[in-house]
């Protein structure tokens, strides 16, 4: 199991276009991946799910990874949230 954070920096949180990239991003992974903040969690394969946890920014995600491809996908999903929120 990978885990990580990562505090929002896009003034607009997460919101439709990145949370959909990071869906499509998030399903070519046969891990599980689920992400949470402030008391919820969310199924990241799921783009209801995410945008149901409201992070805003300088919020805070957990994201944890487990399954056969977690070193990958742990390090590819950090990095899209590096680059666009």
């Amino acid at each position: 199991m990978k885990k990580f954070s990562y505090v929002i920096k896009d003034s607009e949180g997460i919101h439709a276009r990145p949370a959909g990239e990071l869906v499509k991003l998030c399903k070519s992974f046969l891990s599980d991946i689920t992400i949470e903040t402030k008391g919820k969690s969310a199924d990241a394969k799921r783009i209801f799910g995410i945008m149901s946890l409201g992070a805003k920014m300088n919020d805070e995600i957990y994201v944890t990874v487990q399954g056969e491809d977690e070193e990958k996908a742990a390090e590819q999903i950090e990095e899209f949230l590096k680059k666009n929120l």
